[in-house]
C-alpha cells in the first residue's frame, strides 16, 4: 500500500503517515527499523506494510516507495 510521509520524529523513530484518502495512520521505531530508512520527510512518497487488528490497521513496515 502507498502513502505519504506526514510526521518523523528522529530521537523515537516514530510519525504517522495519511493513506491516499486522508486517514493518518501512526506507525512505531519497528516499523521504522524494518524499513531500513535512516530519515524519512514528510512528503515523502512511502509503501507500507500493514496488519488488521479488527477495525485497527498497524504498520509494520515503512520504505521508500519506488518506481
Amino acid at each position: 500500500m502507498q502513502a505519504t510521509a506526514y510526521t518523523y520524529d528522529p530521537a523515537t523513530r516514530s510519525g504517522q503517515v495519511l493513506l491516499d484518502d486522508g486517514t493518518p495512520v501512526p506507525f512505531g521505531a519497528a516499523a521504522f527499523d524494518a524499513g531500513g530508512l535512516r530519515l524519512l520527510r514528510p512528503g515523502q512518497r512511502v509503501r507500507i506494510e500493514t496488519e488488521r487488528d479488527g477495525t485497527a490497521v498497524r504498520i509494520t513496515l515503512v520504505t521508500l516507495q519506488t518506481f
